[in-house]
Parts: C-alpha cells; sequence; structure tokens
C-alpha cells in the first residue's frame, strides 16, 4: 500500500506503486490536465515518477510559477530540437528559462536570420503536433561524456567535464534530440501549445568575451494562448513605450556613438524634466536633513586600493591615468570621497547622525554589448548618499531614509512595491552581535511601514544587510531603485572614527542610500512609465499657445508671459498654419495643455484650452486657467 499525503493534509492510498500523473488523475480530471510536475517531498519531479512509498506530494500546475517555468525550459529544448533538425551542423550549449521566456545559445556557421526564426518556430509546432514523449533516463558522467562525443556536441562535452566524475546525470530525450538537463519536463511535447520567438542577438560562451561569440535565441512561453497574447499585447505596449524611441521622438536626449558608447547627451527638453527631477530630490533632502556635496570625479588610484575597489571591483572601472608619475582613477563610486571629507576633522558623538548627499556622476565599465539606451550605460548620476551614525540610531536612520523613499516614488507615481531584505551571508565583516542589530533594525523600519518584504537569507554583501525596493510600472514590470545598504567595511578600513561619550574612540555606522539609482536609468523609467506624457509638474513643456490666424500673435505673446511668469514652462506657436495641423503636431509632442486664441479669447481676454485628454474645456479665462495649473504643479499631481 502506498500513501500520497498532498498539502492539505489529505491523503490518496494505492495498492501498487504509482506515477504522479497517477495520482493527479485520481485526484481529479481537472488537475490532471493542468499539471505540468510534481514535488515528491519538495523534491521536483516529472509526471511519470513512480511513486513505490509514502511521500508527501504537491503537483505542479502550468499557471504557477514553478509551472512556467518548467514549460518555459521544456519549449526551450523544442526549440533546439527544431534547430538540430532544420540546422543539423548548430552546435547546442545552453538553454535555460528566464523570466518571461527562455533562451538557448547555438554556435553556427552564419547569423540566424528572421526567416530562419520563422522556420525554427513552424519546426517547434510540427513536433508539437507529432507528440513526442520526452523521457528521463540518467548515466555515469563518463558515459554522458561519450555519447556527446559521439554525437558532436563539443560544448556539452565541456560542460559534462566540468562535472565530478562520481556524479551521476540525467539526460532528457525527446525524438532524435537529446540534452543534459536536471529536469523536470513536461512529459510530451504536445503539452507545449503557446509561445514564440522573439529575437536572436549575440552571446559570449559562459559569458566570456574572451571566448567565442554564440547565437542566443529567445522566445516566450506560457501555459496557454491566453497569456500568450497577453504578454505579446505587452511588449507591443512596451515598444510603443521605448524610452529610446520617445527619447529620439521628443527630442530629449541622445546616444552619440562618435562620443563613445554608453555617454549621454541631454538635450534642452530632456534637461528641463532632469532639472525639475534634481530640485525636488533637493528640496526633500534639505527638509529631511541631509548636507550637500560636492566631490570629484577622480581620485589618486591608491584611493580606491584603500576602499577596496581595486580588488573586488576592477572589472567594472576604467583604466587608470597616468598624470606627475602617479596613477589617478575615474570614479566608479562616490563613498571614498565622503569618507574622505569624514576624515578631514574630527567627531562627536553629539555630530551625529550626519546625512550627506550628492548628485554625484561615476563612471562604470559595461561590454558593448550590454549597454542598452539609457538603462546599461557607462557614465550615470546617482541621487547617492551617506548617513554616519552611532548603533542606537541604526533604526530611525532607516525609518527615515524608507519614509523619504516611499514619498519620493509615490510623487513620481510609482505606488506599488516590492521590499527585499538581504542578511548576512556565509563570509562577512563585522561582529554577529552588529549584524544582528542592524538586520532587527531593518525589519522593524520596514514593519513600521506596515510592509510585506521577501527575506534573502544569507543574500548580504560581506559588508552588511540591505534593503532594496523594487517598483512596479503601469505594464506591472518591476524596476530596481532604490537600496539602502549598511556598510561595516568602509568604516573599517579607512579607520574612521568619533569620540563617544565615554571619551574613547569609536567606530560609526555607515549606511549608502540611493532613492532613484541612476538619473538616467530613473528618466527612462518615467519616460516608459508615461510613455513620454510626462505629469504637467514634470512635462519640459507644461503649455503651448496657439494662434488661429496673425491678428492674434499680440495676446498669445501676452498669454505665454503671463504662464512664465507664473512659473510655468510656456511657448507660443505663431507659425501660419492651419489650427488643426498645430494641434495635432502639438499632441503628438504630448504637449499637458494646449491653449488656443481666436478672436473670443483676444476679446474676452481669455484662451480655450485643450487638456491631454484632447477635452476642450471652453472659452477660459486666462487667470482662472493660471491659477488652476499653478495648483497642479505646485501639488505634483500625477
Amino acid at each position: 500500500m502506498v500513501k500520497v499525503t498532498l498539502p492539505d493534509g489529505t491523503s490518496k492510498h494505492f495498492d501498487r506503486p504509482v506515477t504522479v500523473s497517477e495520482v493527479a488523475q485520481a485526484i481529479g480530471p481537472g488537475l490532471a490536465k493542468v499539471a505540468v510536475a510534481g514535488k515528491v517531498d519538495g523534491r521536483p519531479v516529472d509526471l511519470y515518477h513512480v511513486i513505490d512509498q509514502d511521500v508527501g506530494l504537491t503537483l505542479i500546475t502550468g499557471q504557477s510559477e514553478e509551472g512556467l517555468e518548467i514549460i518555459r525550459h521544456s519549449t526551450s529544448h523544442l526549440m533546439a530540437q527544431a534547430v538540430k533538425e532544420l540546422f543539423p551542423g548548430a552546435q547546442v550549449t545552453i538553454g535555460p528559462a528566464v523570466e518571461n521566456g527562455f533562451y538557448y545559445d547555438f554556435d553556427f556557421e552564419r547569423p540566424f536570420t528572421i526567416d530562419d526564426l520563422n522556420s525554427i518556430e513552424q519546426r517547434m509546432m510540427e513536433i508539437v503536433e507529432r507528440d513526442e514523449p520526452i523521457a528521463r533516463r540518467e548515466m555515469s558522467r563518463d558515459e554522458a561524456l561519450v555519447l556527446f562525443k559521439d554525437m558532436g556536441e563539443h560544448y556539452k562535452g565541456e560542460i559534462i567535464n566540468s562535472i565530478d566524475a562520481s556524479q551521476t546525470l540525467s539526460l532528457y530525450a525527446q525524438g532524435d534530440f537529446v540534452d543534459l538537463c536536471r529536469g523536470p519536463h513536461v512529459p510530451r511535447t504536445g503539452y507545449l501549445k503557446a509561445f514564440k520567438l522573439l529575437s536572436v542577438a549575440g552571446a559570449y560562451w559562459r559569458g566570456n568575451a574572451a571566448n567565442k561569440q554564440l547565437q542566443r535565441i529567445y522566445g516566450t512561453a506560457w501555459a496557454d494562448m491566453k497569456g500568450l497574447k497577453a504578454y505579446l499585447h505587452l511588449l507591443e505596449e512596451a515598444e510603443k513605450r521605448d524610452h529610446r524611441r520617445l527619447g529620439k521622438e521628443l527630442d530629449l536626449f541622445s546616444l552619440q556613438e562618435s562620443a563613445g558608447g554608453g555617454l549621454v547627451f541631454w538635450h534642452p527638453h530632456g534637461a528641463r524634466v532632469r532639472q525639475v527631477i534634481e530640485h525636488y530630490w533637493r528640496e526633500t533632502h534639505i527638509q529631511a536633513g541631509y548636507e550637500f556635496l560636492y566631490t570629484p570625479h577622480m581620485a589618486n588610484l591608491e584611493l580606491w586600493r584603500t576602499s577596496g575597489h581595486v580588488d573586488f571591483y576592477r572589472d567594472s572601472m576604467f583604466s587608470p591615468m597616468h598624470v606627475d608619475e602617479q596613477e589617478y582613477q575615474i570614479r566608479p563610486m562616490n563613498c571614498p570621497f565622503h569618507i574622505l571629507i569624514y576624515q578631514s576633522r574630527m567627531h562627536s558623538h553629539r555630530d551625529f547622525p550626519i546625512r550627506w548627499a550628492e548628485l554625484g556622476t561615476v563612471y562604470r565599465y559595461e561590454m558593448s554589448g550590454a549597454l542598452h539606451g539609457l538603462f546599461r550605460v557607462r557614465g550615470f548620476t546617482q541621487d547617492d548618499a551617506h548617513i554616519f551614525c552611532r548603533e542606537e540610531q541604526i533604526e530611525d536612520e532607516i525609518t527615515g531614509i524608507l519614509d523619504l523613499t516611499l514619498a519620493t516614488l509615490g510623487t513620481f507615481g510609482f505606488k506599488e512595491y516590492d521590499i527585499f531584505l538581504s542578511t548576512r551571508p556565509e563570509k562577512s565583516v563585522g561582529s554577529l552581535a552588529i549584524w544582528e542589530k542592524a538586520t532587527q533594525a531593518l525589519i522593524n523600519a520596514i514593519k513600521k511601514h506596515h510592509l510585506d518584504f521577501v527575506e534573502d537569507k544569507g543574500g548580504g554583501a560581506f559588508y552588511g544587510p540591505k534593503i532594496d525596493v523594487k517598483i512596479t510600472d503601469c505594464l506591472g514590470r518591476k524596476w530596481q531603485c532604490s537600496t539602502i545598504q549598511l556598510d561595516f567595511n568602509l568604516p573599517e578600513r579607512f579607520d574612521i572614527t568619533y569620540i563617544g561619550e565615554d571619551g574613547a574612540k569609536h567606530r560609526p555606522i555607515m549606511i549608502h542610500r540611493a532613492l532613484m539609482g541612476s538619473l538616467e536609468r530613473f528618466f527612462g523609467i518615467l519616460l516608459e512609465h508615461y510613455a513620454g506624457r510626462f505629469p504637467l509638474w514634470l512635462a519640459p513643456v507644461q503649455a503651448v499657445v496657439l494662434t488661429i490666424t496673425d491678428a492674434h500673435h499680440r495676446w498669445a505673446t501676452v498669454v505665454r508671459d503671463r504662464l512664465r511668469a507664473a512659473g510655468l514652462r510656456a511657448e507660443v506657436d505663431l507659425r501660419n498654419e492651419k489650427i488643426g495641423y498645430k494641434i495635432r503636431e502639438h499632441t503628438l509632442k504630448k504637449i499637458p495643455w494646449l491653449l488656443v486664441v481666436g478672436d473670443r479669447e483676444q476679446e474676452h481676454q481669455a484662451v480655450s484650452p485643450r487638456d491631454a485628454g484632447g477635452k476642450d474645456l471652453g472659452l477660459t479665462p486666462l487667470d482662472t486657467l493660471i491659477e488652476r495649473l499653478v495648483l497642479q504643479v505646485r501639488e505634483r499631481r500625477v
């Protein structure tokens, strides 16, 4: 008799060994239809895994996160099978599931084309129609090595060679295709009916630029066509909102290849938005008790040796410059500079907390293939701050930082957050007592804000625990922006101290924090979140006055000047064009307010406003409109 205990505590009894699939069928045909795998005593297994003793069983359905990952991994194998059938000379490497999809890397004699992707996708559908069984088998490492060598799969051989010889390996076969894989997988290719190949890109073998460049085919896969169609619609909407396209269309910024990759040029309208963001940032930091610093863009390389960046961060740093027989390093971080300012005089326990903030531009090396618009650049400005405090002040400071973080993100229109807490790893600096005290302070601060959080046990940096805040945009995408990081390492490396109440020297606690992360990346997120239609308070041009004929130029100019005098960013369009043409053109420029002036408006010292939604508000006294717009800007409505 085999007893299978289910998650709700109920159990099923069988008088013989059964497969996971048979258990699902015994529970109900509906569950059996959507199950893709199972977990036996917490261990993921295939549906055809045989249960021959008493166990606990959880069925994994295709709609769950675990189930989707299995579907996507299985679809990557399906794609590799299709590639091998169409292009037998292609070498397969690795093909994992990733967020919202999968990829597989291939070594092939020529680049894959869009036509190739269409052919591969068509062959995948044919394999699905064949409904081939997907079978797991196990063998020794040496047996697997011989198998893949005979198949001519050299990359698989390299992977197997890196595995301990005593290990037993699992392989999955479907048709003539065999792949090295832990699994689990869906039981038949017929389970995979909702997928789409998306793109092809270059990728270095094992992520090392010194190795051969492979071709990576990306795709997405879902449990059903409804999920696939929804995701493809999301991709279409994301494409419309692509900040690179909007940045060019709205003349906000550019990336000039002649100047070098990953360097951002802010155009006048983009610079206006950045100035508004910076003004808000400075205003709120003054209110929160911060003082501002300005520090150099480079320093002697010895500073970066002291900080440890030369040892631990060298791959992300540009090469040093030689000046006066010394090496100077363009800065990848701001923190060592703030520590030097701290060291410039002795501090007392009465000085704390010290809160210093800087919009500091840093420079980090990124491989050219990793650069991506404003999201991945080589030069960017961090909204950086460092707090120096005593141990007993940690919780209050973290609470204050969270207050400022959530207020800032909310002001820009982000109300949904995911909070992640990373705790002490196995190897760390600082005493266990201070780690526990600091971690509890982070937890208490999160709970004071009534926020849920995910704990990444052991996932913190070696020098202190941290909080990461991810925001959710209007398309449901998650963006890492805010970080609050305690640091027990740099105060030690730089030997910074303060004089305590007991007259002795003590080590301060250092907190690194950024609210928006980098201004460039945050601007790109805002641009996509609002699809270029910034809220009034952020818009580079808040209103444009449009004349119907030349006879209205004087009043239109007066309207613009009155708007500017009220602090609004206004322009006037005096061109001899039809009013409908002007309205369409400025609507495409995503101007929040269009103010039409003609004979009636001039006579009554008024305007006829059209809002961002195209609604015509009719004849409106100019003073009334100005009062309304100024209030919207002052309240920073989104």
